[in-house]
């Protein structure tokens, strides 16, 4: 890692030995939305919300980074140096040396005319994209500026910064006063441009709204017309005021009658039949002048109902009234003599009820007339009462909607004579050479390098899921882990010169001890038993030679271990043994009389090798005879089985031994096969003993190995002596 960081410093610092100097330039622009000493007060830009403010200057920063804003600073900065060579910003390019002078005329033209009419270069005409190519070359293109333009908000003000950096000294401050001034000239005539369309669309629409609210008021008004109705509403208090009136003179007229009645009929009750016919056989003839006189003053009682209480009408019913109390008056005078003389006065008294109820009686026929007169005009008012509120109503919302539409039209009237206030407050100016970055940049090359390989490393380590402990192992697995055995660095080994010689060889004597220790374990799994199996869950992760070393750790014990190589396909142990006595031949032996020789405390039972599987030699309780056999002549058998990618193979081997020990290769994962075949072992109970971690890395730095081998030497010295 510090090499590659020290590497990338000394590039760094040869590619920017000669870089040439930076000039930069600032600008400003004020633009009135925050501050509004300069505001209308029409305008209503002064209530806006902060969210409201950032966004606009958003979309002003936005605007100002337009295609159309910066081909404008091109054409400027390609005019420059096509007009003045003399103070060009920068050398001419290979494609601008090789044009020639009218051709330059040419471009000059093309460029005026696009800058005047603010229009980009059209690239699929071969001229004008011929004229794109040389602006790119000069480095006036588009991509070229944005990469050295700056532009942003000065924190929550008002104003909005503008920088630029340059290798020329003049261009930086030519570039921000181009795109300044291209930017207020262009926004400015937009806005205005969009005001003045606001205007006359609203001046549109209010003459539209203006038209709908006069056909309401037409449509009200014939209607009107049509119906002969002049004040609808004081035509219906009116009417409604001559019912209530009719109403109250009829409820009392109803009242007097029936008092009248009352009083009559008690009357009758004290006179006697003789009484009655007395009195009529006295005032026949007044009688007579006195019903006259009533029927006159009923007539004239209905003509002044009839005409609304006429007073004149009235002045004739007193008059009537005055008559009929005189000949009233006059039929008393006329009373012969009676001896029932004291009633006279109950008579006249009745006589005069008499009058008064039957007056009243035409009174209420005649007010009863009257009011269906009235409820007859009040009902006629109703359905045009509905059809002018309709009419009324409609007309109220034409009227709120036209002058809504007055009010905008006058303000964005007023508004449109009111330019953006948009302003450059501080010119840019040449400076001087901004400080060499050279430093900075060779730092960071240094420091970007370090903070990657970091990074790459997390990166690994975090995504890297592969088993490298045997804690790891066992959490995953969730089973035992009997043992591990570190990675040895040489590829031959003598499982001899592991026990002998690893006084001298740090990493022997680490694999031996941990041999011990896996040796230990398995002992403990076996306890009585003599039979053990040890497969992996894929091919090359070391089983083979697992195999052989426990094999061995048991020999030193002084125990006969029996290796029976049971991959048929791959005969490692075979092969490394090169043993003479094969599992097909001692397989049929009769074992009582003729049993196995054991050369050494390490017996091989190799395999002739192909594509067969074990009980396709003969059948499993032979076989499992056979077995029995020869754990009868050996301390300890272990079965070298093919791994778990050929589960019908293992299984054929498993299942003849006591317990089964499966070998897993460190600094790989766990798939999902993998883990199909877990499950299987799991399934085996108690006959699953656990795992031997194989190849685990060994974390010993070149300091221990030294101390180390110090210490071997001085055992030796030591042993000498």
């Amino acid at each position: 890692m510090l090499l590659t960081a020290a590497a990338a410093v000394f590039v760094t610092f040869t590619l920017t030995k000669k870089m040439p100097d930076s000039y930069s330039a600032k600008a400003r622009i004020a633009t009135g939305l925050v501050d509004q000493s300069e505001a209308m007060l029409f305008s209503s830009e002064g209530d806006l919300g902060e969210s409201q403010i950032n966004l606009q200057f958003a979309n002003l920063i936005q605007s100002m980074q337009l295609k159309k804003m910066l081909d404008q600073v091109s054409y400027k900065l390609m005019l420059n140096d096509l007009q003045h060579p003399d103070s060009a910003f920068r050398k001419p390019s290979k494609k601008l040396l090789a044009v020639s002078d009218k051709d330059k005329q040419h471009i000059t033209e093309l460029l005026l005319l696009k800058y005047k009419n603010r229009e980009p270069l059209y690239l699929f005409n071969a001229k004008e994209n011929a004229v794109n190519e040389l602006i790119g070359s000069m480095g006036y293109d588009i991509e070229s500026i944005k990469n050295k333009l700056g532009i942003g908000r000065a924190s929550n003000s008002d104003f909005i910064d503008l920088d630029f950096e340059s290798e020329s000294k003049q261009m930086p401050a030519f570039v921000l006063n181009t795109l300044c001034t291209e930017f207020i000239s262009y926004y400015t005539y937009l806005t205005k441009e969009n005001k003045i369309k606001s205007v006359n669309f609203l001046e549109r629409l209010l003459q539209e709204r203006k038209e709908a609210m006069n056909g309401q008021l037409q449509k009200l008004k014939n209607y009107k017309i049509e119906n002969r109705i002049l004040n609808l509403s004081e035509q219906a208090k009116s009417l409604y005021a001559q019912i209530s009136a009719y109403e109250e003179r009829q409820a009392s007229t109803e009242k007097e009658i029936i008092a009248m009645s009352g009083t009559i009929r008690k009357i009758e009750n004290k006179f006697n039949p003789k009484d009655r016919q007395y009195i009529e056989n006295t005032l026949i003839k007044i009688n007579n002048d006195i019903i006259n006189t009533k029927e006159n003053l009923r007539r004239t009682t209905v003509d002044y109902i009839k005409s609304n209480y006429d007073p004149k009408i009235k002045i004739k019913i007193d008059s009537l009234q005055t008559v009929l109390t005189s000949e009233i008056q006059l039929s008393t005078d006329k009373y012969i003599l009676n001896p029932l003389a004291t009633k006279e006065a109950l008579i006249a008294q009745k006589l005069n009820f008499e009058i008064q109820l039957e007056m009243a009686k035409n009174s209420v026929a005649t007010v009863n007339n009257q009011l269906e007169k009235l409820y007859k005009r009040f009902d006629k008012l109703v359905p045009h009462e509905a059809v002018i509120q309709s009419f009324e109503s409609e007309i109220d919302i034409a009227k709120k909607e036209y002058l809504e539409l007055e009010n905008k039209y006058n303000q964005t009237s007023m508004e449109s004579g009111f330019v953006l206030r948009l302003k450059q407050i501080e010119m840019a100016m040449p400076g001087p050479p901004a400080p060499s970055k050279r430093m900075i940049l060779v730092a960071a090359s240094g420091v970007i390098v370090v903070v990657v390989y970091i990074i790459v490393l997390f990166i690994v380590f975090y995504m890297d899921d592969s088993i490298k402990v045997s804690k790891e192992l066992a959490n995953k697995t969730e089973t035992v882990v009997l043992g591990y055995l570190p990675e040895l660095r040489k590829s031959l080994l003598n499982l001899q010169d592991v026990w002998d010689k690893s006084a001298a060889n740090p990493d022997y004597q680490k694999y031996k001890d941990l041999l011990r220790s896996a040796r230990f374990e398995v002992e403990q799994e076996l306890k009585s038993d003599k039979i053990v199996a040890l497969t992996s869950l894929g091919s090359g992760e070391g089983k083979t030679f697992v195999t052989l070393s426990l094999a061995y750790a048991y020999s030193v014990t002084n125990k006969k271990v029996l290796i029976i190589d049971g991959n048929f396909e791959n005969p490692d142990a075979t092969e490394i043994s090169k043993t003479t006595l094969f599992i097909e031949d001692i397989i049929h032996r009769n074992l009582q009389e003729q049993p196995l020789v054991a050369t050494s405390n390490v017996t091989v039972l190799g395999n002739k090798g192909g594509d067969i599987s074990l009980y396709e030699l003969c059948s499993e309780q032979h076989i499992r005879e056979q077995i029995q056999q020869l754990s009868q002549q050996f301390d300890l058998i272990i079965i070298d089985t093919p791994s778990l990618e050929a589960l019908n193979k293992a299984k054929e081997w498993l299942v003849l031994s006591n317990k089964v020990v499966s070998v897993y290769l460190a600094n790989f994962s766990i798939d999902g096969a993998k883990q199909m075949r877990i499950n299987y072992l799991k399934e085996l109970d108690g006959q699953f003993a656990g795992w031997i971690l194989n190849k685990v890395a060994q974390k010993k730095s070149r300091l221990q190995r030294i101390i180390w081998k110090l210490k071997s030497r001085k055992k030796r010295k030591k042993h000498v002596k």
